[in-house]
């Protein structure tokens, strides 16, 4: 298809006014239009505004007219993240030197959570004809591939045909109708009164901004740029300055090629009767808004409202499966109280609260900081950090050996000292670790309410950042507060004794089998090789921690020397595998933003995973729920497609995915279906009832069905579809 141009388009006008001239001359005249292909989508047919062949003519005026049923669209040039423009095949065509295909502003069409550019009701997209023998008889063959979608999608494949004999007479309705769609294509050049026109796209190629100064002021636009193949945009923020003259729109880039050089190309619309297209010059910094939007600030009914989900969801953490850890530790603290007073017992507590609390605000300030800066931010991302991961382990590894009794901590005799005095026979620094860690080990969980918590501080104000941090703490932090509040009930732990031994083993155990969890993740965010560099490390840095035949005073400096070349080298030598989606029970598919949209438009209900190693909720809600029946039956059938989106690693398409979602932790899992294009969200803890009953809701009506039965049967284009579209 060749996109047209302004001399083109002039062109086109004069030969339609040349046509429209001998509406002045009497004559008898037969409109000349193509046989119609009507199906339950489209009406399609070839249009002219000539019935005939003037002498000496070189080019005719058409058009390819299509009248679509009601809530069907097809779609534009570019036509967004998903969809195919129309696709016109002339080769069967007598006395055709060459036909321009224009387009006429598009509308903006959102589904599935995706921007898409088309049309609906009706569209004329103007065809200029030239011929290869003026003045001669015209056999116009089409052969056109469309796409037609409502709520579900169904490729059109069919042919036209129209011929135009020699003579001078033309079809009065047909060339108005021309005319109108043809007033409808934007213009370029002097005509789009454009006086300046900026782009940039960040260092990132996360935002697209644009700046357009104009002769006529805008009213209502709407904004559409071209930035090539497989790059795809969300929703503008569009904003007007200088009385309307100047527009500056900001896009949210959702995928982006990085071979694409080609300067975005973008058309305005507003309203009808208002059209442009201009390529902008690339700016090397982003165009500055012409004003700023002061954020709606929640009242303080929601504020509160929100620290009590904020506290519930922290409350739910310690029921989480990754409370076996977190449980080890708090059992551990238990234990400790055992002969200390009331009033130690109770400051003791309050110190692993205090860790609980601190962890929690460190927490907040850095995601808030990461946030103020641009970097991606969310609840449990730190396990996507080899870094993090491996000074985890290092650390569970030495809690692990020294519950099996391979060694014991000691710390220099001065500070020892000076602990006992200020805080009693064992000082408060191990409860406040024990805190500290404690809530570390919570954030691979997600519980109900967290989600929304999390939600709204990170979308908000450092003040919402605050509170919901704080009042997640608090509720982590509960068991503690509660022994702190009520020391006496510690009186209920049995009396020291050899079941200390055993349970101090059972804990050592727990403890194992985190550190071997953490070990797995590991495997999956840096690879097999920086994994066993760093067990082998470890396993050294344990065997001089224990070793008696190392002198006391080198173990500390050999085992910190040993640490910080694990940590140092776990990034380096990081090679992360691809994810194998298709191991397991569920014959799961690639997470792509854009299948979803794709597969729903064929009728199919998708179910959207998104999961982690790190994330022990997302490990239970599979092996408790996806992967038993009757839901590992229903996510294996016919017409319903798993689809996995492995967040073990840092994936901008993931992350951009959960934002539009307004979601910023895991686990995520939503259901996509014809009758449910925008998707159903389910529960962070999933149930079997629930599940079901989503994918039930989402799949296709019975009216649906008949439909993409009686349509698709006679298609030819399907694969084409999946081909271009993939």
């Amino acid at each position: 298809m060749t996109i047209w141009r302004s001399p083109i388009r002039l062109a086109f006008c004069g030969t339609l006014a040349a046509a429209m001239f001998w509406l002045l001359i009497p004559f008898a005249a037969t409109a000349e239009v193509s046989v119609a292909h009507k199906v339950t989508a489209v009406e399609a047919r070839l249009i002219s505004a000539e019935d005939a062949v003037s002498a000496e003519a070189q080019t005719l005026s058409a058009g390819l007219d299509l009248n679509l049923a009601d809530g069907w669209k097809t779609y534009w040039r570019s036509p967004g993240e998903v969809g195919i423009p129309p696709q016109i095949d002339w080769s069967g065509s007598t006395n055709v030197a060459g036909v321009d295909f224009l387009w006429p502003a598009p509308e903006r069409f959102t589904a599935f959570g995706i921007e898409n550019f088309g049309y609906h009701d009706e569209v004329v997209f103007p065809l200029q004809i030239t011929l290869k023998d003026p003045g001669e008889p015209v056999e116009l063959r089409a052969n056109v591939k469309l796409l037609t979608c409502s709520a579900v999608c169904v490729p059109q494949d069919f042919d036209l045909a129209l011929s135009l004999p020699q003579g001078n007479s033309i079809d009065q309705v047909s060339a108005n109708r021309i005319g109108a769609f043809l007033a409808r294509v934007p213009a370029e050049g002097g005509a789009a009164g454009v006086t300046a026109a900026t782009s940039h796209i960040n260092d990132d190629f996360t935002r697209l901004t644009i700046e357009i100064a104009a002769t006529t002021a805008f009213k209502t636009p709407d904004v559409f740029p071209e930035i090539g193949d497989g790059n795809t945009l969300g929703k503008p923020d569009i904003r007007l300055g200088a009385s309307g003259r100047t527009l500056w729109a900001e896009f949210p880039i959702l995928a982006y090629m990085a071979d694409t050089d080609a300067p975005p190309r973008v058309t305005v619309t507003d309203g009808p009767d208002h059209a442009l297209t201009v390529t902008p010059d690339r700016a090397t910094t982003a165009p500055t808004p012409p004003f700023s939007i002061d954020r709606v600030v929640p009242g303080i009914d929601q504020v509160i409202w929100i620290a009590i989900i904020a506290f519930l969801g922290g409350l739910i953490l310690n029921a989480m499966p990754c409370v076996l850890p977190v449980l080890s530790i708090k059992l551990s603290s238990a234990l400790k109280s055992e002969g200390r007073g009331n009033a130690q017992v109770r400051a003791g507590f309050l110190a692993a609260a205090a860790g609980v609390m601190v962890f929690m605000w460190a927490l907040a300030a850095v995601l808030f900081a990461l946030q103020k800066i641009g970097v991606a931010v969310g609840w449990g991302l730190q396990f996507q950090s080899p870094t993090f991961l491996v000074l985890m382990l290092l650390i569970l590894g030495l809690f692990t050996a020294n519950l099996f009794g391979l060694f014991e901590f000691s710390l220099p005799a001065a500070l020892t000292t000076r602990l006992m005095k200020a805080g009693g026979t064992a000082g408060y620094g191990a409860d406040f670790a024990t805190g500290f860690f404690g809530a570390v080990m919570a954030t691979p969980c997600s519980a109900p309410f967290l989600g929304t918590a999390i939600a709204f501080a990170l979308a908000g104000r450092v003040i919402d950042i605050a509170v919901v941090f704080t009042f997640l703490g608090l509720g982590l932090a509960s068991p503690y507060l509660l022994v702190a509040i009520v020391p006496n009930v510690v009186r209920f732990v049995p009396k020291p004794g050899r079941w200390m031994i055993a349970l101090k083993a059972g804990l050592g155990i727990l403890l194992m089998g985190t550190a071997a969890w953490l070990f797995y993740v590991l495997l999956g965010v840096a690879g097999s090789r920086a994994a066993l560099t760093v067990a082998s490390l470890g396993a050294v840095m344990l065997f001089i921690a224990a070793s008696p035949w190392v002198p006391r005073s080198l173990r500390w400096p050999f085992g910190l020397a040993l640490a910080a070349l694990a940590v140092a080298a776990a990034p380096f030598l990081a090679t992360p595998a691809a994810p194998d989606a298709q191991a397991g029970k569920i014959a799961w598919v690639t997470f792509d933003r854009g299948d979803i949209a794709r597969r729903v438009s064929r009728g199919e209900v998708v179910f959207v995973d998104v999961t982690a190693d790190w994330c022990l909720t997302c490990k239970a809600n599979k092996a408790l729920v996806l992967e038993r029946d009757p839901v590992l039956s229903a996510l294996n059938s016919s017409g319903v497609t798993p689809m996995l989106a492995d967040w073990t690693r840092p994936d901008d398409a993931i992350t951009r995915f959960l934002e539009t979602n307004n979601r910023y932790g895991i686990p995520f899992n939503a259901v996509y279906g014809p009758s449910a294009p925008e998707g159903i969200t389910l529960s962070e803890i999933l149930s079997t009832q629930d599940v079901l009953a989503a994918l039930h809701a989402a799949r296709p009506g019975a009216a649906q069905a008949t439909l993409i039965e009686d349509d698709v049967k006679v298609s030819r284009f399907g694969n084409t579809l999946e081909q271009s579209a993939d």
